[in-house]
């Protein structure tokens, strides 16, 4: 089952897979495995395969991973559909470990920085086209923009970076319609900034991050995704996992979970209970939070990742699971997901 990306003549299908683990996100991935976690992908998907990659993303080596492995495989380039969100780009690395983001990448060779502005985009996106190799990017974005911006320190920075946002989105702009880029889009962990971004700028589809998920889910993201419908604009759920801890992993968004500490304890005991009454339904805690994150109609693709090749055909199947209604108004019931979310599920 495909969707389209509003009216750009782009299908993507229902499962985007995630590459930050070809990166080495949290641990060392060796090349065989990273062969081995594409190639699963290329089997469990009987047509296109769609890919989610970054610069930012193990200081390029999750792109470069890909283009080695698709080459490897020999896939035909009509065959996959590669979104890049652009932003930072490789420097080399000088000390032990990259500057960027401490502690969640393993074992890399460059550094990164950050890079947007016009110039710095179109940076970004001819490096990333070069560590693809043989293959290019067909969804452009700009990766991260809210922390972009979160990084000033006043008012006159936060209009400064503001505007090296919009010329990075103006020539993402020429870059659709020179035809070098098929669909452009966003992004964003914080969704306020995708729609500040949407009323600025023509954008084809958005990736929402940690937004709409059945741990997290505002009223206002639900009615937001709804007018992103209205307008044609597609959106693509990713991170509905949060970084694995809801399927047992030890990390939420990207930071260890401390049980001894207030906000560590509250987490682990909300999965608990989660977890209690996913076994009650015999639903795994990874088919609940797919099927809540790909159940608003607005939602056209979920995004996930994997650092292990046999899990891949799991999360080929997930968007298909079909969840008993009484699941959801159990979890209602048990204050794990709110009203508003049991009727976008409907």
């Amino acid at each position: 089952m495909t969707s389209a990306i509003g009216s750009t003549g782009v299908e993507i299908p229902r499962i985007v897979f995630g590459t930050s683990s070809l990166g080495n996100l949290y641990s060392l991935v060796d090349d065989a495995t990273k062969l081995a976690i594409v190639g699963e992908m290329l089997e469990h998907v009987p047509g296109t395969v769609a890919l989610d990659s970054a610069g930012k993303y193990g200081a390029g080596l999750a792109l470069e991973s890909l283009g080695r492995a698709l080459s490897h495989f020999d896939v035909p380039r009509e065959r996959v559909i590669i979104s890049n969100k652009l932003g930072w780009r490789r420097v080399p690395l000088e000390g032990d470990e990259p500057t960027f983001e401490p502690g969640v990448w393993c074992g890399l060779e460059h550094d990164a920085v950050q890079d947007i502005s016009y110039d710095g985009v179109l940076r970004c996106w001819d490096e990333g086209n070069q560590l693809l190799g043989d293959y290019d990017a067909d969804l452009l974005s700009v990766h991260d923009p809210d922390e972009y911006l979160a990084a000033s320190d006043g008012t006159a920075d936060e209009e400064a970076r503001w505007a090296d946002v919009l010329g990075a989105y103006r020539a993402l702009g020429e870059l659709r319609a020179s035809g070098k880029a098929r669909a452009i889009g966003v992004g964003s962990k914080d969704w306020r900034v995708i729609e500040r971004l949407v009323d600025a700028c023509e954008l084809d589809w958005v990736m929402l991050a940690t937004s709409f998920t059945i741990y997290h889910h505002e009223s206002e993201v639900i009615e937001f995704i709804e007018s992103l419908r209205r307008r044609d604009i597609a959106v693509i759920n990713s991170a509905v996992f949060h970084g694995g801890f809801l399927t047992g992993g030890e990390f939420f968004n990207y930071r260890p979970v401390d049980p001894k500490t207030a906000q560590g304890s509250k987490l682990i005991d909300w999965r608990d209970r989660f977890w209690r009454v996913c076994e009650k339904f015999d639903v795994s805690p990874a088919e609940a939070c797919v099927a809540f994150g790909i159940s608003s109609a607005g939602v056209v693709a979920i995004a996930l990742n994997t650092s292990r090749p046999e899990k891949v055909s799991r999360n080929a199947r997930l968007a298909e699971t079909r969840v008993d209604p009484e699941f959801w108004r159990v979890l209602t019931t048990e204050g794990l997901i709110r009203q508003d979310a049991l009727d976008s599920t409907s």
